[in-house]
């Protein structure tokens, strides 16, 4: 209980914080501290996603930070691809499902790291 509880707050502040998933937390610590299945942990992560998600939002907007056409096509597209993200997911083995997890974060840790290094001091 004290593991879910500590991956929520962490990743409800680093979504809340700096707009990124709070999967890239939650799926991790899912896996690890409560011994989930990665399939369980991504499922577990994309519930877990939505009341983040609204309370940030709404925070957002609040200081005006939302592009609200935006978001909407983002919304209604991410649909499509969560639904094929899902069936793919259910395809592939827990192993080959972890890995592509592992490389993902990796490329983007590696994109911020780029950022980073371009930005003149």
């Amino acid at each position: 209980m004290i593991g879910a509880i500590a991956i929520g707050v962490a990743g409800g502040i680093v979504a809340g914080m700096l707009g990124v998933g709070g999967g890239v937390l939650f799926v991790p610590g899912l896996v690890i501290f409560l011994n989930l299945s990665q399939h369980q942990a991504e499922a577990t992560s994309l519930l877990a996603i939505i009341p983040v998600a609204i309370v940030g939002t709404y925070n957002q907007d609040r200081y005006g930070n939302v592009r609200r056409n935006d978001a909407l096509l983002l919304g209604l597209l991410s649909l499509a691809g969560a639904a094929g993200g899902v069936a793919l997911a259910n395809a592939l083995s827990g192993r080959v499902l972890r890995d592509a997890f592992a490389a993902l974060i990796v490329i983007v840790a590696g994109q911020f790291v780029r950022r980073a290094l371009a930005r003149p001091a």
